[in-house]
């Protein structure tokens, strides 16, 4: 016997009102059966073997950076706390020489070293944060995303002290009151957890890209890292990119193109 989640709601809520007046039969419970993934996916799931992204900087202006930035904090309820201290984010700006610190160049080009270059966690294939949480409120899943669950978040940041990237924010104060409207479609966090950039898995579950994505006009590419012929794979095939401290062994989903130049 099979059911969906909202008979299942209900079923639990008759069960609860007939546990307040006397017994409640064995029968009854035999009614459930255990909710399933699929009862809060989609049948037009995106699935992957390992998502990844590829960031083309030649192809982004600042106003698209503005538009990706307001689309996804928008989205996903990010709260604007009005300073750098307090600051939550889920995607950012940072310069070339704080995004990529084993690459400096004294010789630079000008225009690369102050590109503001588009930053979020790397939903990486070894990630530092998912070992150190004590409530698996980050974890990997099989698809590469690196989520975050802030229900089971105890705000420990052990995870924002093993981020390498620093691409995770803490709730020093009530985001409530410093956000313009909500999306009540998406939670907004309390007081005391940590959240950051979670790929926009509740997106791909649903059959939807994610939104920075979307708002990019073409200069970021998402798909499968392991399928030859992804879109993602054929930027990287076909052109130079390098992605955030590699050399720490994390390995990042998310890889950047600078020029932009084609490959033969």
């Amino acid at each position: 016997m099979s059911i969906n989640r909202r008979e299942f709601l209900k079923k639990a809520g008759v069960i609860a009102a007939l546990g307040l007046g006397g017994a409640v039969t064995l029968d009854a419970f035999e009614l459930l059966e255990p909710l399933k993934a699929a009862d809060f996916t989609s049948e037009n799931k995106l699935a992957a073997q390992r998502w990844a992204m590829v960031i083309d900087m030649s192809k982004l202006s600042q106003a698209d950076i503005d538009e990706i930035i307001k689309g996804c904090h928008e989205l996903h309820n990010v709260p604007d706390m009005g300073n750098e201290k307090d600051e939550i984010k889920w995607i950012w700006t940072d310069t070339y020489e704080h995004v990529f610190p084993g690459d400096e160049n004294h010789y630079l080009d000008e225009k690369t070293k102050t590109m503001p270059f588009l930053t979020l966690c790397n939903h990486c294939d070894h990630p530092p944060c998912v070992r150190v949480c004590p409530t698996q409120a980050t974890f990997r899943r099989e698809d590469g995303v690196v989520g975050m669950d802030m229900h089971r978040c105890i705000g420990c940041r052990f995870c924002m002290a093993a981020c390498p990237y620093g691409a995770r924010s803490f709730n020093y104060w009530d985001p409530k009151p410093h956000l313009a409207k909500i999306n009540p479609e998406y939670p907004h966090r309390s007081k005391g957890v940590v959240e950051k950039c979670t790929f926009c898995m509740d997106r791909l579950d649903q059959g939807l890209a994610p939104v920075c994505v979307e708002k990019s006009k073409g200069a970021i590419v998402y798909g499968d890292l392991e399928d030859p012929n992804s879109a993602v794979r054929k930027v990287l095939s076909t052109h130079y990119s390098i992605r955030r401290k590699p050399e720490l062994g994390s390995q990042p989903s998310v890889y950047y193109l600078i020029g932009g130049e084609e490959r033969a």
